[in-house]
C-alpha cells in the first residue's frame, strides 16, 4: 500500500493496522478449531480496509459515500463477532481489537455523516 496515502489518511491507516492486528487473533481461533468464525472475522475485517482503500478512488462523492457505507457495515459485523468472542469464556481475549473496531466505527460514521452533509449542500 502506498505509504504516503496511509500517512495522510487516518481511516486508511486505522483499517490497515486493524487488518494486521486481526491476523494473529484469527490464527488463535484456527488453533482452537474455530475455523468458520476465524474465516468470517478475517474476511469481514480485511473487507473494511479494502472498501476504505477503494473509496479513495471513488468516481463521485456518491460513490465515495457508498463505499464507505459498505466499510461501515463490515465494521459493524466485525464489531459484533469480536464482542461475542470477548464475552465467551472459551475464546481468546480480544479487548484491544474491540477497542480498535469501536474507534474505526466512530471514524467511519463521522466520515459518512460529514460526506453526506457536504454532498447535500453541494447539490442544493
Amino acid at each position: 500500500m502506498n505509504e504516503e496515502l496511509k500517512k495522510g489518511n487516518l481511516i486508511v491507516q486505522m483499517t490497515f493496522d486493524f487488518a494486521l492486528s486481526i491476523i494473529p487473533f484469527c490464527t488463535e481461533l484456527d488453533d482452537l478449531k474455530k475455523w468458520s468464525l476465524s474465516n468470517q472475522i478475517l474476511r469481514a475485517s480485511l473487507s473494511i480496509g479494502a472498501n476504505v482503500k477503494e473509496a479513495q478512488n471513488a468516481e463521485s462523492k456518491a460513490d465515495f459515500i457508498h463505499k464507505m457505507k459498505i466499510a461501515a457495515k463490515e465494521a459493524d459485523e466485525v464489531e459484533f463477532y469480536l464482542e461475542v468472542c470477548n464475552k465467551s469464556e472459551k475464546l481468546p481475549d480480544c479487548q484491544t481489537l474491540v477497542e480498535q473496531i469501536h474507534s474505526i466505527c466512530k471514524v467511519l460514521n463521522k466520515i459518512i455523516s460529514s460526506s453526506k452533509n457536504n454532498y447535500i449542500n453541494s447539490i442544493s
